[in-house]
């Protein structure tokens, strides 16, 4: 008499590098949860099975960015999820994003060169842990929402830096130049991205972008401000909540 045949374990997509059966190819998106991340999302999509990559990294916001990151995940139906809590940022600080002890300035107080919310080569951080998962899973692009010229001035955020990151992907990784990294938002203002996640129902109302807020958006530091002057700008209402001001 035939034994019973075993069950097999629970699989892990978001970490299984085994062939799969769909028909578009994946792509790893780097989801904040914010708003351009969520664009980024949306335009994916449109091409890719994405797959969903979030950095817990001692941000002041970080347990409603998780939220935010979850929300989409569910809405898109993503599959593929991977979340990596990276605690080092907290202890090198340097970002009122990260120490406590640095105030986040309100977008009137923020003076030309690199704000004090920056986070020292966080992108960079964040694209080599994303790049190392999109080799795992099979992935062939890596989407990150980074804005050069609508922005807080980053220095990671710029194509130059993008660029650069594209030939250490292409040199340093054994798939070589089948992986790029792109960034569809990078030279466009708020306003179009806006109307881009808009014209693809990027749902906006499930986003954070608040440097400080968890429950209500501050609307005053220069995430708040930004987001806000794009919605503004592109005649549509903000659809997540604000403190009165």
């Amino acid at each position: 008499m035939a034994k019973p045949a075993k069950s097999l374990p629970a699989s892990r997509p978001s970490v299984s590098a085994s062939p799969r059966a769909s028909a578009r190819p994946l792509a790893v998106v780097v989801a904040s949860g914010g708003m351009d991340s969520s664009v980024c999302i949306s335009i994916a999509a449109q091409t890719y099975e994405p797959a969903l990559f979030h950095l817990n990294y001692g941000q002041r916001t970080e347990r409603r960015e998780l939220k935010a990151f979850r929300d989409l995940a569910r809405h898109f139906r993503v599959k593929h999820t991977l979340i990596v809590d990276a605690g080092h940022f907290a202890q090198i600080g340097g970002s009122a994003l990260t120490d406590p002890r640095l105030a986040v300035p309100d977008a009137d107080e923020v003076g030309r060169g690199i704000p004090i919310t920056y986070v020292p080569f966080r992108n960079a951080n964040i694209l080599a842990m994303a790049v190392s998962w999109a080799e795992v899973i099979g992935a062939r692009r890596v989407f990150i929402g980074a804005v050069e010229e609508d922005s807080s001035g980053y220095p990671d955020c710029r194509e130059s830096f993008l660029k650069a990151f594209n030939r250490a992907v292409q040199t340093g990784t054994a798939a070589g130049r089948a992986l790029a990294i792109e960034a569809p938002l990078l030279h466009l203002s708020k306003k179009e991205i806006v109307r881009l996640g808009a014209s693809l129902q990027t749902p906006f109302e499930l986003t954070w972008s608040c440097y400080q807020g968890e429950k209500v958006a501050c609307g005053t530091c220069d995430s708040c401000r930004l987001r806000l002057k794009g919605f503004r700008q592109a005649r549509l209402t903000d659809p997540i909540p604000y403190h009165p001001s």
